[in-house]
């Protein structure tokens, strides 16, 4: 293949653009864009532009993805599955003044992620490599080990004079709301053939209607219950968390995305409750701002790491690096082609990283001027036009009934993470 620097540059921009889009707008998904690359790649070769041009684009629109996805998550609460469990402290800083600062920090853990996963990738590489036959075998356990840590680390809310025992009542909840989560889970995906979109726009997923009802919809409407209101948003650049808690972030998001990207069915939403784990645990506004820089550090490792470990154990793990495999076959790499991948990753980086700032300050100082009853009724109007539009009248139900499951956490004072028992659960029972 004749290399063009001209074309390497016009296919990083072009799906860095696609990126921004899938990135801003619920509903469009990095599979979508993939889809449509994919079954347009002969009207490129048409034009003397080479399937490995189309591949870096599916690349550069993953990755930018992965950055600025957070934005809807915290300011409209329509996550995906990776960015689902940083809506509630993003959103927690949003109430508090600091949108911008939940944006930054997000954008931060994602940059920051990409530094470490090329530290540890030669390592992670050669680990899995050697032991990837083995784990395989066990994945439904290491799963169902997770989520015993998951609900034993649950403490709940500490109130005096409640006892000794209480955290056994808080870890209840957390069973309970683990069970009922992955059981609507279970019906959704089992009866998801039902769905039958309005309009097609690529595959559509089911993972719609149950994510933006579970972590959106709940926030949303608890918020209209409570009357909040936005308050005026600090405009600081500044990064109000220690230097430490940053680096922990990153490294334990980067570990957790690495550590997923390996394992087969098993996708990044995984990695995200496996970073919420390793964030150490404790009640103040630290933990949170760590958190939302180990999530998005996950989500961004896990998307490099994808593509690591298609190039060494040649098994593709998200739709992204799949047609990046269809347009490039793996067999056809060596690692000049690898490490040029690799360059593209970090340069689509950086440019997304300045990107998701400067957005997420404009947003943050547009929504302060909005009524906020007012933006939650209109967003919770649009996510449910989105995912009748998108998935159809069985994906409204599953949204409706996801929405009162999402609000158990809320009311039970436990940690959201157990909802995404809607999809562990089915993903256990697979591997069992």
């Amino acid at each position: 293949m004749e290399f063009s620097i001209t074309l390497l540059i016009i296919s990083i921009m072009c799906g860095f653009l696609l990126g921004i889009i899938s990135g801003l707008t619920p509903g469009i998904h990095v599979n979508n864009f993939a889809l449509i690359l994919v079954a347009l790649s002969p009207f490129f070769l048409d034009m003397n532009v080479a399937p490995f041009y189309i591949a870096v684009a599916i690349l550069s629109n993953s990755i930018t993805h992965t950055f600025l996805d957070i934005i809807p998550s915290i300011f409209l609460g329509a996550p995906e599955a990776d960015t689902a469990l940083a809506v509630l402290p993003g959103h927690a800083l949003l109430m508090e003044g600091r949108g911008s600062e939940a944006v930054r920090l997000s954008a931060l853990g994602s940059a920051g992620s990409v530094v470490v996963s090329l530290v540890i990738a030669v390592p992670m590489a050669y680990f899995f490599s050697n032991v990837y036959g083995t784990i395989s075998q066990y994945i439904g356990l290491i799963l169902v080990l997770i989520v015993v840590l998951m609900i034993a680390t649950e403490n709940g809310e500490v109130v005096e004079g409640q006892g000794s025992l209480v955290h056994l009542k808080f870890k209840a909840f957390a069973f309970v709301l683990f069970v009922v989560s992955g059981m609507l889970g279970l019906f959704a995906f089992k009866f998801e053939y039902m769905m039958r979109p309005i309009i097609e726009f690529g595959e559509p997923s089911i993972l719609l209607p149950l994510l933006s009802g579970l972590f959106g919809a709940s926030m949303l409407v608890i918020s209209l219950m409570t009357e909040s209101e936005i308050p005026p948003q600090e405009k600081s650049g500044r990064f109000m968390l220690s230097r430490k808690r940053i680096i922990r972030g990153m490294a334990t998001g980067s570990m957790a995305g690495s550590f997923v990207a390996w394992l087969p069915g098993v996708s990044s939403a995984v990695g995200t409750v496996i970073a919420r784990l390793l964030v150490r645990e404790e009640k103040d506004a630290d933990s949170a701002k760590e958190f939302i820089v180990s999530v998005s550090g996950a989500n961004t490792s896990n998307a490099l790491f994808s593509l690591v470990a298609l190039f060494i154990i040649h098994k593709a793990r998200n739709g992204a690096v799949v047609a990046v495999d269809k347009l490039v076959k793996i067999s056809d790499w060596d690692f000049s082609m690898m490490l040029i991948m690799l360059v593209v990753v970090v340069y689509v980086s950086i440019i997304a990283y300045y990107t998701t700032i400067y957005l997420g300050d404009r947003m943050a100082g547009y929504l302060v001027r909005l009524n906020y009853s007012r933006l939650c009724t209109s967003v919770l109007a649009f996510l449910t036009a989105i995912v009748f539009l998108f998935t159809g009248w069985f994906g409204l139900v599953i949204f409706l009934a996801a929405t009162p499951v999402g609000m158990i956490a809320s009311f039970a004072k436990i940690r959201k993470t157990h909802a995404m028992g809607v999809i562990m659960l089915p993903v256990i029972l697979y591997f069992f």
